[in-house]
């Protein structure tokens, strides 16, 4: 396969470089991904500044913008011929429930599979900012490759791909989750810059709030590799009938 494999951690990122090792083994591989960490980018385009390309010393392509500015890039420019799915991650730490709003790691499998490519996000679940079997992550991807060959996704459609940090070995299997849900909570900081003005630090993630059975919260607590398929169309179809009897007055 043609692979296009971006993230959000940034081209030197641990689990994208274990990722790029594990899929060229078997297939071709172009990395376009951030020059720096773009956590929390979401869908972010790069508009008031141009985007700039490095190649670095692995061959990879270090890009001065966010991660859907990478797979833009990397489709149109960097590419010789399109790619047959686009790959984000792995990136380290959870991508669960509301945290596919803001992050760019699904953003980047988003922005694939809306210029028209299959496209699936894989995420580390370690504990704070620590992750260590990222060789788990890679070989779920790799086996979930070979499924999509004859299983091709439904147009519109992502996988969101959660894996527990833990060895091959201690895996209790795969399981088909929806998104959860986090507790809205006030996580900001305040504080103080060294000339006594106000800031605000966004601080830890909150937990889970809706971690019931079916969700990719209970799938990885319970040492399950969770699998989400996540619609592009964000269409609520099911406020159709709702919101065109009221519009009917206006």
């Amino acid at each position: 396969m043609n692979i296009l494999l971006s993230n959000d951690d940034g081209y030197f990122a641990p689990g994208l470089n274990c990722l790029y090792q594990y899929l060229a083994r078997e297939h071709q591989v172009t990395v376009v991904a951030p020059d720096r960490n773009c956590s929390g980018a979401s869908n972010s385009l790069t508009l008031e500044v141009p985007i700039r390309v490095k190649e670095t010393e692995q061959g990879f392509h270090s890009v001065t913008g966010t991660p859907t500015d990478c797979v833009h890039v990397g489709t149109y420019h960097i590419m010789q011929e399109a790619p047959d799915i686009v790959i984000a991650g792995i990136n380290t730490g959870a991508n669960l429930g509301d945290d596919v709003l803001y992050s760019g790691t699904v953003a980047a499998a988003m922005e694939g599979r809306s210029l028209g490519f299959p496209a699936i996000a894989v995420s580390l679940l370690g504990r704070g900012h620590q992750c260590r079997h990222y060789e788990t992550a890679a070989q779920a991807v790799v086996r979930i490759l070979e499924r999509l060959k004859d299983n091709p996704l439904p147009s519109d459609n992502i996988l969101n791909v959660n894996v527990p940090d833990l060895p091959p070995e201690e895996i209790a299997g795969y399981r088909l989750t929806r998104l959860g849900s986090r507790h809205r909570a006030d996580t900001i900081v305040p504080a103080e810059d060294p000339k006594g003005r106000r800031v605000y630090w966004l601080g830890p993630t909150p937990g889970a709030q809706d971690e019931s059975e079916g969700t990719d919260f209970h799938a990885v607590e319970n040492g399950y590799i969770s699998i989400t398929p996540i619609t592009v169309d964000l269409t609520a179809y099911d406020c159709f009938e709702q919101v065109g009897e009221w519009m009917s007055e206006l």
